[in-house]
């Protein structure tokens, strides 16, 4: 396979610019943002409300791409690890998971809590959290 195209469906806003003093993980202080989806999305956010459980996926932009190898957590006095048995987001292809809660819909503008993702990241995909009664979404 030589490669395929994934094009953003929206972007981040958020309090969060400064990659050095973003959280690492949402449960370490990250704030509430807002995913503002490009217009043509508005039918496929029609189920969505407060309340809701989702994992948005985005596209770490400011990543490198280059790493196959990290200290976890950037602590150099841990062993190297290979990228892909940590969450770096530097990575070959830096794709981000954050679970998060809606709080709010306001058409195509969705409002969550705890997002640790840049302003200004894509976001490539928004998808439910199944419970373990899985329904047939």
């Amino acid at each position: 396979m030589s490669g395929f195209e994934v094009k953003p469906i929206g972007i981040v806003e958020s309090s969060l610019t400064d990659l050095q003093a973003a959280p690492r993980q949402a449960d370490e202080g990250a704030p509430e943002a807002w995913l503002v989806f490009d217009a043509e999305m508005a039918e496929g956010l029609r189920s969505l409300g407060a309340g809701d459980e989702v994992i948005v996926i985005t596209w770490l932009h400011r990543a490198h791409r280059d790493v196959l190898s990290v200290h976890p957590r950037g602590d150099t006095a841990r062993p190297l690890e290979g990228v892909f048995s940590t969450r770096s987001p530097n990575r070959p292809n830096p794709i981000g998971l954050h679970r998060v809660r809606i709080t709010a819909v306001d058409g195509v503008r969705v409002r969550v809590r705890s997002l640790e993702a840049l302003h200004g990241t894509p976001i490539l995909d928004l998808k439910p959290v199944l419970s373990e009664n899985v329904d047939e979404r």
